[in-house]
């Protein structure tokens, strides 16, 4: 399951801003998760809950933002929407598609006090 891995990597982050910013806990962390990313939301809120018992994100609710899959179709050039990788262009029904958003996991925003 990688989204421990993805929720440890979060704690890590978490921790070195509250040590370079001075906070105590963080309320909520706002995260934009693509649609392509292969990250199932509630598995990574169990493993965030999981991974923070303790810390300075202890409780902390996330909020998280699904950023849809976009890619450029060679073929018809155009931006489409997809929704899985090897989708074809809704367009055209072309498969030569270069991918430019729904790949991405980021920490948008924290909540902190």
């Amino acid at each position: 399951m990688h989204e421990m891995s993805l929720s440890q990597s979060m704690l890590e982050i978490i921790q070195e801003h509250a040590v370079a910013d001075g906070f105590q806990s963080v309320k909520v962390v706002r995260l934009e998760i693509g649609a392509l990313s292969c990250v199932e939301p509630e598995a990574l809120g169990f493993c965030f809950d999981s991974v923070t018992r303790g810390t300075v994100a202890e409780g902390a609710a996330l909020d998280i933002i699904r950023v849809p899959g976009h890619a450029w179709c060679w073929t018809c050039s155009r931006i489409v929407d997809i929704e899985r990788h090897g989708d074809p262009c809704p367009g055209c029904c072309g498969h030569q598609m270069q991918t430019r958003t729904g790949n991405e996991m980021k920490i948008k925003e924290l909540e902190v006090a």
